[in-house]
């Protein structure tokens, strides 16, 4: 990261756990420097911001977030802090009729150079109290990536801070839950996976 990113990185720091409190409780596993995939529920801009917060410092270096390009690339200063400061994995959301590349080759490649990875396999945010089913690349990655370990995240009360439509965030106590990591079994189909894996998420949700 580069002098301007880690300025701008610790003042979003500061903001962030100065809205929410940032609290990170660790129930399933505790911090460490494997490598992992933290998936989440998704209800607002600001949960990458809230998963990357709650880390270690030593681990936010090493572990990226996936952003959709359509969304993150379209100003500079959205692409400004997302490169510099979160260091993202920028993926398409959806896939050209004329296009051949996978939308997950970034996150494949990311992976495959050790990096640990935020997720958010609902693809896009949501408005309900539960997440939205889960689409499949959670699962494309656990099958290519069994070593990697799954760690499911609930993010609590974000979506009050800066619900969908807004801009200007509000001062509210959050929290950010992880679970006990999670494995793609031998013969476990896709449909079953990612339900357990939501379901994991949701757990959370009352702990």
């Amino acid at each position: 990261m580069s002098w301007a990113g880690n300025v701008v990185g610790l003042l979003l720091l500061g903001v962030v756990r100065l809205l929410t409190g940032a609290q990170a409780r660790w129930l399933g596993c505790p911090p460490t420097a494997e490598q992992r995939i933290y998936f989440s529920n998704h209800q607002s801009h600001a949960d990458l911001l809230m998963i990357w917060s709650a880390l270690p410092s030593e681990l936010r270096h090493c572990v990226r977030p996936i952003a959709a390009t359509d969304y993150w690339t379209t100003s500079w200063l959205r692409m400004w802090v997302t490169t510099n400061v979160f260091n993202a994995v920028y993926v398409q959301r959806t896939r050209g009729e004329d296009s051949d590349e996978d939308p997950l080759a970034p996150v494949v490649q990311a992976l495959s150079a050790g990096d640990s990875i935020i997720l958010f396999p609902e693809g896009t945010r949501g408005n309900a109290a539960l997440p939205q089913p889960f689409k499949a690349g959670l699962y494309n990655l656990a099958k290519q990536f069994p070593n990697v370990v799954l760690v499911p995240a609930w993010i609590d009360n974000i979506q009050r801070v800066m619900p969908k439509g807004e801009v200007v965030p509000v001062p509210v106590l959050c929290s950010v839950t992880f679970g006990k990591p999670i494995a793609l079994t031998f013969d476990e189909n896709r449909h079953d996976f990612l339900a357990r894996a939501r379901n994991a998420v949701i757990a959370l949700k009352t702990q």
